[in-house]
């Protein structure tokens, strides 16, 4: 059972970027993004959103198949930047690693 973190969205805009408020959840990055793996970045936005941050720590390796190609960012009909939210995700998992 997932434990979700309401305020994980506060912590997350530490790291640089908030995902709560734009993303509407459409799957436009998820059909754009060429990993086509698992509806990637999607699912890690959706965690975010939920505050299920122990699932973005038990599939954190995901985060680094991110290309940074953009084309997420591009599509998004909302303009709620994905990659910045992944690279956001990164930072934040790193530093849960390091506190270990």
């Amino acid at each position: 059972m997932a434990v979700v973190n309401p305020e994980f969205l506060q912590t997350l805009a530490l790291s640089g970027q908030d995902a709560g408020a734009e993303c509407f959840n459409c799957g436009t990055c998820a059909a754009i993004c060429p990993l086509v793996d698992g509806h990637f970045p999607r699912k890690m936005i959706r965690y975010a959103q939920i505050g299920a941050e122990q699932r973005i720590l038990e599939n954190a390796l995901e985060l680094w198949k991110c290309l940074h190609c953009g084309l997420c960012t591009r599509t998004c009909p909302r303009g709620a930047n994905p990659g910045e939210v992944i690279l956001a995700l990164k930072r934040h998992v790193v530093a849960a690693w390091r506190e270990r």
